[in-house]
């Protein structure tokens, strides 16, 4: 896309800080796939189970012979459900404490090695503001340094003729 252009010098400091940012997020990145995943595949397998009790559940029913038979095999169908609903929250809750965990420890991991980038990439910026600012403040003065040697030299010529005139008219 950019063939043309000129290719971007990054200082070291800023291109490891750089590199430890997205080496953090790339595997937060991960750990929130895995997380993800995981979840997926718990809110499937209570899906597949719901839909095999339900299909087991609606034969009998279709099988009952009485309405007697019918409520009990159907309050016989709720205990079973609310049970997979409670290990699901329960699977569900451990998910997201897991998670929690291995967020937590790549957070910890990565952590150090982001500060020391930052510190040093601020250190380098300081620096060479320091330096930049040290260029300016002499430009400046050899830009005064000029003006006043100009100034001193017009100010001498015009003291000069002012004299001259000042002379003429006498």
């Amino acid at each position: 896309m950019f063939t043309n252009s000129t290719p971007i010098s990054l200082s070291p400091a800023l291109k490891s800080h750089l590199e430890t940012q997205c080496n953090f997020a790339t595997d937060l990145s991960r750990k929130l796939f895995d997380t993800t995943q995981q979840l997926s595949e718990l809110n499937l397998r209570l899906a597949q189970d719901l839909l095999q009790e339900w299909h087991s559940a609606s034969q009998q029913l279709l099988c009952a012979r009485d309405m007697g038979e019918f409520l009990s095999l159907a309050a016989a169908q709720l205990q079973p459900g609310s049970d997979k609903l409670r290990q699901y929250q329960q699977q569900l809750g451990n998910l997201v404490a897991n998670a929690h965990v291995e967020m937590n420890r790549t957070a910890e991991n990565h952590l150090p090695e982001a500060s020391r980038t930052a510190v040093a990439l601020a250190d380098e910026v300081a620096r060479k503001a320091a330096e930049e600012t040290e260029k300016a403040a002499q430009r400046q003065r050899e830009i005064i340094e000029k003006m006043h040697a100009t100034g001193y030299r017009d100010g001498a010529s015009h003291s000069r003729d002012t004299s001259r005139q000042t002379d003429q008219a006498h």
